[in-house]
């Protein structure tokens, strides 16, 4: 699709395709790519062609964290050494800070496909992602305190709900890269593969994903997942799951996944996200999620 300088961005059926694309620099992440990321979440939401969204990168890294082409000021947007690549906020702000509340409140189940390794941002940036596999040759990297920054993209309350808050200080006290075995031992990603199996273990999981599950029912869930599954007790879910099983279940997606299942073939789900989804007042705008 046009319009994307930094990313390559194709659907395939009812997959989106979402490639980071700056491989001569390692897929360096840029306030620019980082606006670009925002666009084609929206895009994902808001099309009901798309069911699952593919993130994944050419060449040889994912990414390699942030674009420090500007030298040891690649950081200062506030003297302006670092605007070129992240923008220049006089409030210390990041003008691409919402990529994050782009992802989180698509209504779209998103994969992660690592086809090499990532460090810094070039991590954290998939965090808000669902489901994450990778080439076993990979490597992650919490690298911030190594360059004298914190954790950022809300990774300090990503990372310990996905690994653990031991591992994540571990990680982040270290600033060490990890290989693959020891990102999947920690419940990083969910699986390894070869790095020539990558995209095809993504196509594979993500059509898994589109073939088979309402797309209402997958908004609604991966929702409720990373909304209460932070909470101190059912409670939450409790007040919830009932009745929106109740509201489903007259309409066409439930009669149709059941009658599916019956008549031992795939559904063909009539809803749409778009104009189907029951109202949730928990969701999207929690004030609590990082922006």
């Amino acid at each position: 699709m046009e319009g994307y300088a930094n990313l390559i961005v194709e659907q395939e059926g009812p997959l989106l395709w979402v490639r980071l694309n700056r491989p001569d620099v390692l897929n360096a992440y840029t306030n620019e790519l980082g606006a670009e990321l925002v666009r084609a979440f929206g895009q994902a939401d808001a099309d009901d062609s798309v069911a699952v969204v593919v993130l994944t990168a050419t060449g040889r890294v994912f990414c390699a964290g942030a674009d420090v082409s500007a030298g040891a000021g690649a950081f200062d947007t506030k003297s302006g050494e670092g605007a070129k690549n992240f923008g220049n906020r006089a409030d210390g702000a990041r003008a691409d800070s919402n990529f994050i509340a782009a992802m989180m409140n698509c209504r779209k189940p998103s994969l992660v496909a690592f086809n090499g390794s990532a460090a810094g941002v070039g991590l954290t940036l998939t965090l808000p992602c669902d489901i994450r596999i990778a080439a076993d040759s990979a490597k992650f990297g919490c690298v911030f305190t190594r360059r004298g920054l914190v954790p950022e993209a809300g990774s300090a309350w990503f990372l310990p709900r996905l690994v653990g808050l031991s591992t994540a200080l571990k990680w982040c006290m270290t600033g060490a890269l990890v290989p693959a075995s020891e990102a999947l031992a920690a419940g990083l990603i969910s699986e390894t593969v070869p790095a020539d199996q990558v995209e095809s273990r993504a196509r594979e999981l993500a059509l898994e994903i589109a073939q088979n599950c309402s797309g209402v029912a997958l908004a609604l869930t991966r929702r409720m997942l990373w909304h209460f599954s932070g909470e101190a007790g059912p409670g939450g879910a409790l007040s919830v799951d009932a009745a929106l099983n109740i509201a489903l279940g007259a309409k066409g997606d439930v009669h149709e996944g059941v009658s599916a299942f019956l008549e031992k073939r795939a559904p063909r789900f009539p809803l749409t996200v778009s104009a189907d989804m029951p109202e949730t007042p928990w969701w999207p705008d929690r004030p609590d999620l990082p922006r």
